[in-house]
């Protein structure tokens, strides 16, 4: 059964989510996440659940800084499904695997993000930005 409020949980979740992200609280990020999140990382693979997912905000804040800003949430009436559009504000400060050298670089990259919700958690989190987009703007 939906309840009225359901839209506007699923964005007020989304909303603690992407705060907590441009606070550097990771803590706060992961208590936002299923314990069993799935995590489908840009043009890569998926992961599954909370250590996984902390594992990987440790090596982002390795390799990059970014802040997100212009953020837009949107979400079903149901709150079951979400999606959250912004741009990605950063600096490439450690060599990824695979990715060009780090030279302390800034990009600029519009990308979004769908989102399910389930028992009052991110259930899944889906990742788009355009690599190719990202990759001309680090090499310059």
């Amino acid at each position: 059964m939906t309840s009225p409020a359901a839209r506007t949980d699923a964005i007020a979740l989304m909303a603690r989510y992407y705060a907590a992200f441009n606070a550097g609280d990771w803590q706060g990020m992961l208590d936002c996440l299923s314990e069993d999140v799935a995590h489908d990382i840009n043009q890569g693979e998926r992961v599954i659940g909370k250590a996984a997912f902390a594992d990987f905000l440790k090596h982002m804040e390795r390799c990059y800084k970014e802040r997100l800003e212009n953020i837009v949430l949107m979400a079903s009436e149901d709150g079951m499904r979400a999606a959250a559009e912004f741009v990605v504000h950063g600096q490439y400060l450690a060599t990824d695997d695979g990715l060009p050298e780090a030279r302390g670089q800034t990009y600029v990259l519009p990308a979004g993000a769908f989102l399910e919700i389930a028992n009052g958690r991110i259930a899944r989190l889906t990742m788009h930005y355009n690599l190719a987009d990202w990759m001309r703007q680090v090499a310059a």
